[in-house]
């Protein structure tokens, strides 16, 4: 089949880019994919319960109730949606071939919104049906500000600037933010090692490692182990959060499509625009700095009203 507008993903970036073409009678079709990079459809809101900073719900909302919503309206405006995994696209000419789990077909134009997948250390007690979302996060952003987490000992896992951030971060809503990091020194840049030797709230736990995170309903403890000595203690905690970076969904791209030296999608400044033209990226897929449901919101749009100007000039 040919469509003029193929969009990939699940997210804030993806719907918020449907919804718009939708509007723009650009008749789009989503593959929203069939657990994409581990995730549901969706995408990492999936992964979260309380969302309270996502406009428009004052009381908060659960993270995979939002995304439900972005699907309704998607389909509301007349969006035609595939719970298929798009697993290569040639970019070579256009019009673009792609190639699903039971389909293939063309487009005039693509929207890649694919996200990015948290990274996450295979922890006992920390995965899914577990801990996670009891107290274990990969979003300090997201989640940090929950009333489990206030005045409350928390643990960040890195080393990195991210780490640091996520540790600055926390020391709003914690009693104490441990870092622990596997290393004697820190990875960051020296202004960030700064900020975290300085601040009287973080404390470093340095050459260590989380071995479990324990708790019957929620996160209640951290088992420490000191990688020089080989002791191991239980760190009372009731946050537990990732900061090892993430991972962008870009490997079905099959290196078409300019990347920098962590994956993720190059785009013109100002723009969603990508090195092909025809071939635009919104969302967390684009994004490093931010990864937030309302940036990715925010670039979808940008990327639907560049679609549109793009296929009006290239019919």
């Amino acid at each position: 089949m040919s469509h003029r507008v193929l969009i990939i993903g699940s997210g804030p970036a993806a719907h918020t880019a449907a919804i718009y073409a939708a509007r723009a009678e650009l008749s789009p079709v989503l593959f929203e994919g069939f657990m994409a990079g581990g995730v549901a459809a969706g995408g990492q809101l999936t992964t979260t319960t309380d969302v309270e900073n996502f406009p428009g719900f004052p009381e908060g909302i659960m993270g995979p109730d939002l995304t439900d919503r972005f699907r309704a309206q998607s389909e509301r405006f007349g969006t035609t949606i595939h719970t298929e995994t798009v697993n290569e696209i040639d970019f070579s000419s256009r019009p673009f071939r792609f190639k699903a789990d039971a389909q293939e077909g063309s487009a005039d134009s693509v929207i890649i919104a694919t996200g990015a997948t948290a990274k996450r250390l295979e922890i006992p007690g920390a995965g899914d049906g577990e801990l996670w979302q009891k107290g274990i996060s990969a979003c300090a952003v997201c989640d940090g500000a929950l009333p489990a987490f206030r005045d409350q000992p928390l643990v960040v896992i890195g080393g990195g600037d991210s780490a640091v951030e996520v540790a600055s971060f926390l020391t709003k809503y914690g009693s104490t933010v441990y870092i622990v990091h596997r290393r004697d020194e820190l990875r960051a840049s020296k202004i960030m090692q700064q900020r975290a030797l300085d601040n009287p709230k973080i404390e470093m736990l340095w050459s260590s490692v989380v071995t479990q995170a324990k708790g019957t309903d929620f996160l209640e403890a951290v088992r420490v182990k000191d990688l020089k000595t080989g002791e191991e203690r239980n760190l009372p905690a009731a946050g537990l959060f990732f900061a090892i970076g993430h991972t962008p969904n870009t490997a079905f791209l099959n290196g078409q499509i300019d990347t920098d030296e962590q994956d993720y999608i190059v785009t013109k400044p100002d723009s969603t625009q990508t090195n092909i033209p025809g071939v635009f990226a919104a969302g967390d897929v684009q994004d490093k700095q931010w990864r937030q449901a309302i940036t990715a919101a925010g670039s979808g749009c940008m990327a639907a009203l560049e679609v549109e100007h793009f296929l009006a000039a290239n019919p």
